[in-house]
């Protein structure tokens, strides 16, 4: 015999209220925070959260911010990627702008997570652009 979802009188499974109430309940930033993770998962992405110091990584998100901020004298672009579980700080020393790589973007970025004053943080990654869905 097969095994049927249950259901309510409105005909949505007994999964879709709880998850339509949840979503009604939910803050925007909770909301936002759920969609990157979604997209995380579909870009084979590790979430940020479970990356370990001086292991290499990849991770995909969106970037909060792109800052110019000199290090040791040379130029570095640095920019916040948040993917809905935590921050990582991508660097690229000896840069001052990037194409595309601006706040708002969705990003793919691979490279060796470090910790610096308790943060994490990727230098030089390898990036990807990504299109929104």
């Amino acid at each position: 015999m097969e095994d049927v979802p249950e259901t309510s009188d409105d005909g949505l499974g007994s999964r879709g209220l709880r998850g339509f109430i949840r979503r009604l309940t939910s803050t925007k930033a909770e909301l936002e925070a759920q969609e990157l993770q979604k997209t995380s998962d579909s870009e084979g992405a590790t979430p940020i959260k479970a990356c370990a110091a001086r292991r290499r990584a990849c991770v995909a998100g969106t970037l909060r911010t792109v800052t110019l901020r000199p290090r040791g004298g040379a130029p570095a672009l640095e920019a916040e990627l948040y993917d809905g579980s935590d921050v990582i700080e991508l660097v690229w020393l000896g840069r001052r702008r990037i194409a595309g790589i601006e706040p708002g973007r969705l990003v793919r970025a691979e490279g060796l997570v470090s910790v610096q004053d308790g943060r994490k943080v990727m230098f030089n990654p390898r990036y990807e652009l990504r299109s929104g869905t």
